[in-house]
């Protein structure tokens, strides 16, 4: 008898069993191996737990709430508790551990324009069903996990709920990529391209290519070489050296409150440095550093942007900014060499002290692009 219910329990329980409301990133593998290939390399896929920096930045705002999670932790079961003091991160969640996660981030509805960040509203999915997600694909296929929709916001506004703005508590902008009203169509176009390869394995409408779940970025080489044109402007004679520097990105040089970049300028002759634009620190050179720094309510620097009552130093290049950079140099002579390069750090200096971290690799300095040009 008591076999013969469990028979029938797991029957009428299997078909809920099956279609769960969340999938896991890893349950995307089956039908999307190289996308979930992509994903598992991406930067989307850190969490709290394996993102040294964001746990150290999240731990110092606050031991008791951790209200990072609606961006960086958005799958929690439990993130309205963590928001509001009564949870902290903790691995044994599989969901707080999926980064911004597969399902996640193709269940949005649509996203709420707001003054302190951008709000994403997902779609409500019907209970004992198998989920419904949403995409840019024209005539998607469904499978027996899940259910395909084309959906307009994947092609003008997914990237807007986490990528536009974030302000703390003391009304400062923290993290402005995005200017309201611009849409997500220019961050796709470069940080998800077209890459040859089907969607999905089965490819049941022999699709050609698939836009990149790699979502490359400052982390990546090819990707840093891309942002930023130098032109070197100088002849025999002259007392300056015109740069000129030009953001090719669609959004501000900096973004993130932790990140620095900055020009390392030389002039050599006869294989010896006659002059640089600084001798121990770049902020030395304010206008060939690109940071933004913070401060308290007393005018005191601060590196944790959610204590931050306003800015201490502020420099920065606009979305398709040009910017012509002047210095006094020594007369230059012909075949004079100049070297300009432009680096980046992932943590700025200003940072190194309080945060504490244990991966130098994100102090050390990253040549971005270098241009040489001799004088002639």
């Amino acid at each position: 008898m008591f076999k013969h219910f469990n028979i029938v329990l797991l029957s009428v329980l299997s078909p809920l069993l099956l279609y769960a409301v969340y999938m896991t990133n890893k349950s995307c593998d089956e039908c999307h191996p190289d996308i979930y290939d992509e994903f598992k390399s991406s930067y989307h896929s850190k969490n709290y737990f394996n993102d040294e920096l964001h746990r150290r930045v999240a731990e110092l705002a606050s031991q008791r709430k951790y209200d990072c999670g609606a961006c960086h932790m958005p799958a929690a079961k439990n993130l309205k508790a963590m928001e509001r003091g009564l949870a902290r991160p903790n691995p044994i969640h599989k969901r707080q551990k999926e980064g911004v996660s597969c399902f996640y981030c193709h269940e949005i509805a649509f996203v709420k324009e707001a003054h302190k960040r951008n709000k994403i509203v997902l779609a409500k999915q019907a209970e004992g069903y198998k989920p419904t997600i949403f995409g840019s694909l024209k005539n998607p296929d469904s499978s027996d996990k899940h259910s395909m929709v084309k959906s307009p916001i994947y092609k003008r506004y997914a990237c807007v709920g986490c990528h536009s703005h974030k302000v703390n508590d003391h009304n400062v902008t923290i993290f402005r990529a995005m200017k309201k009203g611009e849409s997500s169509e220019s961050c796709i176009k470069c940080h998800m391209p077209l890459t040859p390869g089907p969607p999905e394995k089965m490819n049941k409408k022999a699709r050609q290519s698939h836009h990149s779940h790699r979502f490359e970025g400052i982390h990546d080489a090819s990707m840093r070489k891309k942002a930023v044109d130098i032109n070197i402007s100088a002849k025999p004679g002259d007392t300056t050296l015109k740069i000129v520097l030009v953001n090719k990105m669609g959004h501000p040089l900096i973004i993130q409150a932790a990140r620095m970049k900055y020009l390392k300028i030389e002039i050599l002759r006869d294989g010896k440095v006659i002059w640089k634009n600084f001798s121990k620190s770049p902020y030395e050179d304010k206008k060939g550093t690109f940071v933004t720094e913070f401060v308290d309510k007393d005018g005191h620097p601060v590196a944790i942007p959610s204590f931050a009552f306003g800015y201490g130093f502020v420099n920065n290049l606009e979305a398709k900014e040009k910017r012509t950079l002047v210095y006094k140099v020594p007369i230059l002579k012909k075949g004079d060499k100049i070297s300009v390069s432009l680096m980046l750090y992932l943590v700025k200096p200003s940072c190194w002290s309080t945060l504490k971290l244990k991966d130098k690799s994100l102090m050390e300095p990253i040549l971005m692009e270098k241009k040489i040009y001799e004088v002639k």
